[in-house]
């Protein structure tokens, strides 16, 4: 790289934007270059901060303790400043997730340059605050990987065909060069480096198992894609990198289970998972519209859906969902609470908008599953009716088996709090999920006892926003939570003494809209802060339905269609000014 190409790349780190080109010539002859192999670390916590760095090429992990990973730093980051201002030993490990360069600049060469240019300080101070302040609010620095290693399981799979399919559907965000053995076999660190520089994505692919090519492309990713066969029997890696994350040091682990058709197969994804502990993601991979989902979640570009719970009003899931569909939207992730994410698993099923309507309209409307009324022991209903139904509309499925990634929220009773549920039987989540407290029995599961999610976090953008998903669209159900009266007592009167007062003006809440609109209180306070993160929020005016009138089921479809359809006319209009 010439003097001027490095005095151009050091204006790009925040640290040093504020130098003038004398103060970057100056910087430029204190730094040092320098290679770190994945796994080795730059500093550990308690050492003396003698220098700041300057990452250039792989990528590195902030660790509080030996496996506690809390932040990620990028290529264009640097990591070292508050200790090197401060004075401190450091007070974490930063360790290399992969093969990294760096550039290293001395305690000594740091002060003498603040001693010519003052302005060098200006910098580095504010990355340093900016860094604090993250850290005091929890918020994780966004990182997206940029090479990626395609490692199949076994040489029948089609790894080449996965990975140029990949990389065309990645072009979209930028350039991508695909790198298999017989082009970076024997290269050295400088090559590979040079190409990523080069380059906005790589993928560095493996088709016939070579255990030192692997090897490389191991040393090079910063995420992998692990394809194998869904309807194989399951089988561990050729390597045991993969299948065990403290030997990836971190890095995002990608299951790809190709697979003929649009459907998974069932229990493909809980075998081929078995072989692998830790953190995981699995795509099912059916059909060209799957790759792409693929390249729009592991590039940082996913589009998450998150429906909220609401009873009855959540019919007007199905309204929205008919008019994005109609606008041309497409999610690569689902998620929701209690109703929410009863539709939301029809969409991550993958079933069309006319066939949800149609099975939620007889599940809701024909099977009146809040309708076993019980003596009060536990809740109003026996929740017989409900399991039925939902064990019918969705069967033996596992969430596993979903076409699209989905979650769904409940409340665990059992001192867990917010529970989000990602594996396991489809049916019994949701009715997890739906368990309003004292109309619907909890579910009993292991020891937990479970209720409706609709306690903790009735909009969960904060989870889907977790998982990395850019663009988040959201449909709030603004459930009315005041309940009037105009009754002034303080205990029930007599069953006769009510009767005789039936035609009087005289109003009380029902114990339905008591237990109902009681078990979304808590949720309210933090619920505006997750409105804010979704980049699209539809709020459909649903105050004409009430909670439990699914007999308005299609009032409420239309109104979430015609706000849905006003939102994004709006939206459109707003961009074309």
């Amino acid at each position: 790289m010439s003097s001027t190409d490095l005095a151009g790349s050091l204006a790009r780190y925040a640290v040093f934007r504020h130098l003038d080109a004398g103060a970057l010539a100056a910087l430029e002859r204190e730094l040092v270059w320098f290679s770190l192999p994945g796994g080795r670390p730059l500093f550990k916590a308690g050492e003396p901060a003698d220098a700041l760095y300057l990452l250039k090429t792989g990528s590195l992990g902030v660790f509080e303790g030996p496996t506690d990973l809390l932040e990620l730093i990028a290529p264009g980051d640097s990591t070292g400043e508050i200790s090197l201002i401060s004075g401190e030993v450091r007070r974490r490990t930063v360790r290399a997730l992969r093969d990294s360069d760096l550039l290293r600049l001395d305690r000594a060469a740091f002060e003498s340059l603040v001693a010519r240019y003052p302005q060098a300080m200006l910098g580095v101070a504010q990355v340093a605050i900016d860094r604090l302040l993250r850290r005091d609010r929890q918020e994780a620095v966004p990182f997206t990987p940029r090479t990626f290693a395609v490692l199949p399981v076994s040489v029948e799979v089609p790894a080449r065909a996965l990975a140029m399919q990949l990389a065309q559907a990645l072009e979209r965000y930028g350039n991508c060069l695909v790198i298999d053995a017989s082009i970076g076999a024997g290269r050295g660190s400088d090559w590979f480096a040079e190409r990523e520089a080069q380059a906005r994505f790589v993928i560095y692919l493996d088709t016939q198992l070579d255990p030192h090519w692997r090897e490389r492309c191991l040393r090079q990713a910063d995420a992998l894609l692990l394809p194998a066969l869904a309807a194989q029997p399951a089988q561990p890696w050729p390597e045991t990198a993969p299948g065990h994350p403290s030997r990836v040091r971190h890095r995002p682990r990608h299951l790809i289970l190709l697979q003929p058709g649009r459907q998974p197969g069932l229990g493909s994804a809980h075998r081929w998972r078995a072989q692998f502990s830790g953190e995981l993601q699995h795509h099912h991979i059916g059909h060209q519209g799957d790759v792409e989902r693929l390249a729009r979640m592991i590039s940082g570009h996913g589009r998450g859906l998150v429906l909220a719970g609401g009873g009855a009003r959540g019919m007007a899931h199905l309204g929205a969902l008919r008019a994005l569909h109609e606008a041309g939207h497409v999610f690569d992730a689902v998620g929701g609470t209690s109703i929410g994410g009863i539709v939301g698993a029809g969409v991550a099923c993958g079933w069309d908008i006319d066939a949800m309507t149609e099975t939620f309209r007889r599940a809701f409307m024909q099977g009146r599953p809040l309708s076993d009324w019980t003596l009060p022991l536990v809740a109003l209903t026996r929740g017989h009716r409900t399991s039925a139904m939902l064990r019918s509309t969705f069967g033996a499925l596992d969430i596993d088996d979903m076409v699209l990634p989905f979650f769904c929220v409940s409340t665990c009773l059992s001192g867990n709090g917010m529970s989000v549920h990602r594996h396991g039987p489809l049916w019994l989540w949701l009715r997890a999920s739906s368990a309003i407290p004292g109309v619907l029995p909890p579910v009993l599961h292991q020891g937990r006892v479970y209720v409706d999610g609709a306690l903790v976090d009735n909009l969960p953008t904060d989870v889907m926003a977790d998982d990395g998903i850019e663009h988040i669209t959201a449909v709030d159900i603004r459930a009315e939570i005041t309940l009037a009266t105009t009754a002034e007592e303080f205990a029930t009167p007599p069953w006769w003494r009510v009767l005789m007062q039936k035609d009087a003006d005289i109003s009380r809440p029902g114990i339905v809209s008591t237990l109902v609109r009681a078990a979304m209180v808590n949720s309210e306070g933090p619920a505006e802060r997750r409105r804010e993160r979704a980049d699209l929020l539809l709020t459909p005016p649903l105050e004409h339905v009430g909670m439990l009138d699914w007999k308005d089921w299609q009032t409420a479809i239309e109104s979430g269609y015609r706000h849905t359809c006003e939102m994004l006319e709006k939206r459109e209009t707003g961009k074309q000014k």
